[in-house]
C-alpha cells in the first residue's frame, strides 16, 4: 500500500490480512513515501514476558550471524581457551578492517592452523569503505577477508585441539556443531526447527525472534565466568571486533553500557540491555537499510534515551547528491 502522507501509522496499526507482516520501516523522498519494508519484531521485559509485539515474533527465522554468540559458547564449551579481542573475534561479524584480518592472522599462528584451513568462502571485506580500500591496493578475495573467519578460525582450532576431525568441522553431524545445536536450545528455550548453511558455510540453526531475544538475554543475565557471560562481557568490551569501527553494533555496544547487540544478514538484529530487557526482529525482505530506524524506535520503546539512538536511525536518501529523504521507522 503507498500513501503520499509522511506521518507514520499509530502504534496500534495490525494488518488486515494476518500473512502479510506488518510496516516496520517507509521509505520516505521529497515527502513521499515510496516504498515499505515489513517484517516482525519482539521486546521482551527484564522478567522475559513479551511485552510488545509486530507480525508473527513465534514463527522460525535464520538468526544469521546473530546465532554467533551461541557459536562462540560451543567452542568455549568444547575446551577452547579464548578471552578478550579474540572471544569477540570467534563471535564476529568483522568488517574487515586491517585490525580485523590482523587478528585473525595472529590467532591462525596461535593455533598451528594455515590461512588454507579455513573453509570460509574467499571474499572483500564487509564494510564498503574498507572494499574500496581494499581493492584499490591491489588484493583479490581472500578466505581471511571474509567476515566469519574468526569464527571460524575457532572452530577448527576447537576441533583440532580435542582430536575432532578438522576437515569437516562444518558438518551438522561433528562433534563441535552439536555443541553449537546445545547452546542455541539451552539459551532459546525451543527447540531448532529446522538447519539450512549460512552464507560461511556453517550450519545454521533457525529460531522464532522471541527465542532469539530470549538468548540474548540469557547471556546478559548469566552469571560471571559461564561461557555465556563470558562472551557477552567479551562482545561489550570489545564491540570493535564484533562489528567495525563504522558499524551500529559497534557504537551501540560502546555508548549504551552493558548493551549486548548483534546483527545478522537478511536484516535481523537482536539486542538486549544488563537488566534483562531484550529484543529481537527481522525485516522480510532482507533490507539492511532498515535496521537501524527500527531498532532505535524499539529502543525508545524500551525507554532507552541516548545520543547514540539518533547515529543509528539515521539512513538518508540521496537525490543528485543531496538528501532528499530518509528510511524512518513507521510504528
Amino acid at each position: 500500500m503507498t500513501t503520499s502522507t509522511p506521518s507514520p501509522p499509530a502504534i496500534s496499526r495490525v494488518d488486515d490480512d494476518a500473512a502479510i507482516r506488518p510496516v516496520l520501516a517507509e521509505v520516505v523522498r521529497s515527502g513521499f513515501v515510496e516504498g515499505h519494508h515489513r517484517g516482525s519484531l519482539v521486546v521482551l521485559a527484564a522478567d522475559g514476558s513479551v511485552e510488545l509485539a509486530f507480525g508473527d515474533p513465534a514463527a522460525p527465522v535464520f538468526p544469521r550471524s546473530a546465532n554467533k554468540p551461541m557459536q562462540a559458547v560451543a567452542v568455549l564449551r568444547a575446551g577452547l581457551d579464548l578471552s578478550g579481542e579474540r572471544l569477540a573475534l570467534a563471535a564476529a561479524s568483522h568488517s574487515g578492517e586491517d585490525f580485523h584480518l590482523d587478528l585473525v592472522r595472529t590467532m591462525l599462528d596461535e593455533f598451528g592452523l594455515a590461512e588454507g584451513d579455513l573453509r570460509t568462502p574467499p571474499d572483500l571485506p564487509l564494510d564498503p569503505v574498507e572494499a574500496e580500500e581494499y581493492l584499490a591496493s591491489g588484493r583479490v578475495r581472500d578466505r581471511v577477508t571474509m567476515n566469519c573467519s574468526g569464527k571460524h578460525a575457532a572452530m577448527i582450532a576447537a576441533s583440532a585441539a580435542n582430536g575432532w576431525p578438522v576437515d569437516s568441522y562444518l558438518d551438522p553431524a561433528h562433534p563441535l556443531q552439536q555443541l553449537v545445536l546445545g547452546a542455541v536450545e539451552e539459551a532459546s528455550g525451543e527447540r531448532v526447527a529446522h538447519i539450512g548453511t549460512d552464507g560461511c558455510g556453517a550450519p545454521l540453526m533457525s529460531l522464532s525472534l522471541v527465542g532469539l531475544a530470549r538468548a540474548f538475554r540469557h547471556f546478559v543475565l548469566a552469571a560471571p565466568g559461564t561461557p555465556e557471560r563470558r562472551v557477552a562481557d567479551a562482545m561489550r568490551a570489545h564491540p570493535e571486533y564484533v562489528a567495525g569501527t563504522r558499524r551500529p553494533d559497534t557504537w551501540l555496544m560502546r555508548e549504551l553500557p552493558g548493551a549486548l547487540s548483534k546483527m545478522g544478514a537478511e536484516a535481523v538484529q537482536a539486542v538486549a540491555l544488563p537488566d534483562g530487557r531484550a529484543l529481537a526482529f527481522k525485516i522480510d525482505d532482507g533490507a539492511l537499510r532498515a535496521l537501524g530506524p527500527v531498532l532505535a524506535r524499539a529502543l525508545e520503546l524500551m525507554g532507552v534515551d541516548a545520543p547514540v539512538l539518533d547515529r543509528i536511525r539515521d539512513v538518508p536518501l540521496f537525490g543528485g547528491g543531496e538528501r532528499v529523504g530518509e528510511i524512518r521507522a513507521a510504528f
